[in-house]
């Protein structure tokens, strides 16, 4: 049996994966692994940006600014993990990541429940 994912399940479980992969580069202290996690995250939210800063985009002002200042947000912390608290910086943008999935997720369940 193959499970359909919807496109909000398909966002959330990339943002999971991606949360998944820093944490667990992150605990192994596997700086080569980690990179590439960064760089997963790192690209990820930029196709979120460049989505939600495009004309054509459905969603609401304030949720399409928040989401563009996260993404700006992902891409400095990435490009500044100096030694000082780096740490800390990933597991922010790992919670960044798994709260947002979560709210992707809580999103869908309340649109299911409105159209029943």
């Amino acid at each position: 049996m193959t499970a359909v994912l919807s496109n909000f399940e398909e966002d959330a479980l990339a943002l999971t994966q991606a949360a998944v992969g820093m944490s667990q580069a992150l605990s192994g202290a596997d700086e080569v692994a980690l990179a590439a996690a960064l760089d997963e995250n790192l690209r990820l939210w930029t196709a979120i940006k460049t989505l939600v800063t495009r004309q054509d985009c459905r969603l609401p002002d304030d949720i399409r600014t928040n989401l563009t200042r996260l993404s700006d947000y992902t891409a400095k912390v990435t490009f500044d993990l100096s030694a000082d608290r780096r740490a800390q910086k990933i597991e922010t943008l790992i919670n960044a990541n798994l709260q947002i999935a979560e709210g992707l997720l809580e999103g869908q369940a309340r649109a299911g429940a409105l159209a029943s």
